[in-house]
């Protein structure tokens, strides 16, 4: 699933940000839903949004950054009057104003409206009669997704709407998933963004699902960009580690071979840690890898599936060599400066010795008993 969502995305760019990921509560993981195209939570709604279709093949969408609705006047707005007729008139403007607007979005041949301010009641029971669905206050990260799904362009003004200003999808409808209603545009011709529906049963165990679907989106990502791979389970840290040691052991004859030892020491962590993650015995697992890097199986690792060892780059469990490089690159530049402060910053007034505290005056201890309560403490 997170492959195709990111060969879903334009290969040029690889944004990762229209990757929309949404939570919905209830089912199981499994359950979980890849949609090329975009999808969202369906969004607050007036009286005669029921009567609306729900589901179109092949519609026209049009996004808009315009309001559709009648607003109250704003603060210190005054509008004097002399006869009813001209209040009536006043407000017959108004109203002819939204109609036109709404018109003129109808004349366009739109089944789909969204925008990013509110459409209100009024609006919604126009469209409604007219077999034209409408969403408002939908979310500006999931319009822009629409605008790239469907070739859509988002509009400030219902005047100047052109039909290349609208998208299309191949189908358009609201479904249930789960407690939750939502907007799904699927067989999108611009398909260049997805959406991952995440589902589970506790709140912190999806948000923990999308964390890790982050990294690796990221992973794959870079996979992408960068061609080279190595192979993963601790495979590469052990076989850098083998030659460390035997580099040490024929070519460092001076006091530098206790660092390369040392360094190469440290490299068997990240198997390890690997092994006690898993609930393996880190020992047996280690010496079995060493024993087989030194008989020269390169890609030599941790094998999750049968507590064992195995040929990780055979088994398909790969990682970019980028990412190596620079976790190996980071790893040892911030040992490098720990290790050049050859000082450290003391507190010297801290560190100077206390002195012995003053005892109490003498008779203060009973005086404090025979305060205590109406009679003092009891005498035995």
């Amino acid at each position: 699933m997170v492959v195709d969502a990111v060969f879903s995305l334009d290969q040029d760019d690889l944004n990762e940000k229209l990757i929309g990921m949404k939570k919905v509560q209830g089912g199981g993981l499994q359950d979980s839903m890849f949609i090329k195209g975009v999808s969202f939570k369906k969004t607050f709604s007036y009286a005669g949004f029921e009567q609306q279709p729900k589901s179109f093949k092949n519609p026209k969408i049009v996004c808009l950054n315009v309001e559709l609705e009648l607003k109250a006047e704003k603060d210190n707005a005054e509008v004097r009057v002399d006869q009813v007729s001209e209040y009536q008139a006043i407000v017959d403007a108004e109203w002819q104003i939204i109609f036109n607007k709404m018109e003129a979005l109808y004349q366009t041949g739109a089944k789909v409206v969204l925008s990013k301010l509110p459409i209100g009641d009024l609006a919604t029971q126009y469209f409604a009669d007219r077999d034209v669905f409408c969403a408002g206050r939908v979310a500006s990260d999931d319009l822009e997704r629409v605008c790239q799904a469907t070739g859509a362009a988002t509009q400030s003004t219902c005047t100047d709407i052109k039909p290349e200003h609208l998208g299309t999808c191949g189908y358009f409808e609201e479904k249930q998933i789960g407690g939750d209603r939502f907007n799904v545009f699927s067989e999108c011709p611009q398909a260049k963004t997805c959406t991952l529906i995440l589902r589970g049963g506790a709140e912190q165990f999806i948000a923990e699902v999308e964390r890790s679907l982050h990294d690796a989106i990221m992973i794959v990502k870079r996979a992408i960009k960068n061609k080279t791979i190595v192979a993963g389970g601790g495979a590469t840290e052990m076989e850098i580690s083998s030659y460390l040691h035997r580099h040490a052991d024929k070519k460092v004859p001076t006091k530098q071979q206790a660092i390369v030892k040392a360094f190469a020491k440290a490299l068997e962590i990240i198997p390890r840690q690997l092994c006690d993650n898993a609930g393996f015995d880190s020992t047996d697992i280690l010496n079995r890898l060493r024993v087989e890097h030194r008989k020269g199986n390169t890609w030599a690792g941790v094998d999750f599936d049968n507590e064992g060892v195995r040929n990780n780059m055979d088994a398909f469990v790969w990682e970019p060599a980028l990412v190596k490089v620079n976790a190996i690159q980071a790893a040892v530049e911030a040992a490098c400066l720990i290790l050049s402060v050859d000082e450290t910053i003391k507190n010297e007034q801290s560190e100077a010795p206390q002195g012995p505290q003053r005892g109490l005056p003498p008779g203060a201890a009973q005086r404090a008993l025979r305060g205590r309560g109406r009679g003092g403490m009891p005498r035995r």
